[in-house]
């Protein structure tokens, strides 16, 4: 497959924040619309920002530019961008990520974040056909009562989301201590998924399966450290939401050619290409499937064997 038969490839993206498609221009656009000053001069050099030394650094830059997403109209042009932008990358089908504490521990109303980015998602859908779902995630780097508390809150949207997962930063944060949350979702007749294996070790991801339960792995390049935890995954076939270029930009692995996305296909895992951040981490998934192609050596048929993953693993195939 060439680049314009890979750009328009049907796959499903499984692992995309939609904080994480807020490109430098849109940045600037909401801060004038909203009147909120900016720490850069220019998009360019905002653009330039974006060189992280890990995922704690990559951190602060993304929770910094939140700071301009304030209304109902603003979730909504964030999402239906991302939308339009998929549509042109082979996207059919989006089961998208977003934060709720990040947006209310600054004054935002999470009613005017769930009902904008619905409502973006809508029209965007309704132009390009592209499905779309959201995943409301909690950040594991704040307290557990801070998560329940929020799932709480969003008991009166569970008909605009489709599940819950759990992301922010790694390390030192085990996902067995948000189990409660977990259970009481999975109650609730939500689907459940976790960050873990990203930066963290291979026993967060058995915590992640055996105490919260989930559904899929939102990373899990780690797991290749653990042959156990390779059978368990492949036996029960458990998908792994891997995003080979944001693996690089925050230094998990040194260049793409190191990425173990093949090793994971080899050991018969259900690997998915994911963007995860594509406004900081170089590419949307189109972009992620042409690199990992051209770094990896993949195959037509490894491409296809990814993109059909990608549907099987989707909560639409359960």
């Amino acid at each position: 497959m060439n680049d314009a038969e890979l750009l328009t490839l049907p796959k499903a993206e499984l692992h995309i924040h939609i904080e994480g498609t807020l490109e430098p221009e849109m940045v600037f656009a909401l801060a004038a619309r909203n009147d909120v000053a900016l720490p850069y001069a220019s998009v360019e050099q905002l653009r330039n920002a974006h060189a992280f030394a890990d995922l704690p650094h990559f951190l602060d830059l993304y929770y910094a530019c939140m700071a301009v997403l304030r209304t109902e109209d603003d979730f909504a042009d964030l999402a239906a961008a991302y939308l339009r932008k998929a549509a042109t990358q082979g996207v059919t089908h989006a089961e998208i990520f977003f934060d709720p504490q990040a947006h209310t521990s600054r004054g935002v109303d999470l009613g005017v974040v769930v009902r904008g980015l619905r409502r973006g998602l809508d029209t965007a859908s309704s132009e390009t056909d592209v499905h779309a779902d959201l995943i409301a995630c909690f950040l594991r780097d704040k307290p557990v009562d801070d998560a329940m508390t929020t799932l709480d809150a969003l008991e009166p949207f569970f008909g605009s989301i489709i599940g819950i997962g759990l992301d922010s930063a790694e390390l030192g944060f085990p996902p067995a201590q948000f189990a409660p949350v977990f259970d009481r979702a999975r109650d609730a007749g939500l689907h459940v998924v976790a960050h873990a294996g990203e930066e963290g070790p291979a026993t967060y991801i058995w915590e992640a399966l055996d105490v919260l339960g989930i559904e899929r792995v939102d990373h899990g390049v780690r797991a290749l450290e653990d042959r156990a935890l390779l059978t368990r995954l492949a036996t029960d076939r458990i998908p792994l939401t891997t995003c080979p270029l944001s693996n690089v930009r925050l230094r998990g692995v040194e260049k793409l050619s190191d990425h173990p996305l093949l090793d994971l296909l080899d050991a018969g895992l259900v690997v998915t290409i994911n963007s995860d951040d594509p406004a900081y981490f170089g590419g949307y998934i189109g972009d992620a499937f042409i690199e990992a192609r051209r770094e990896l050596h993949l195959t037509d048929e490894h491409l296809r064997a990814i993109a059909q993953n990608s549907f099987d693993a989707s909560f639409t195939a359960s």
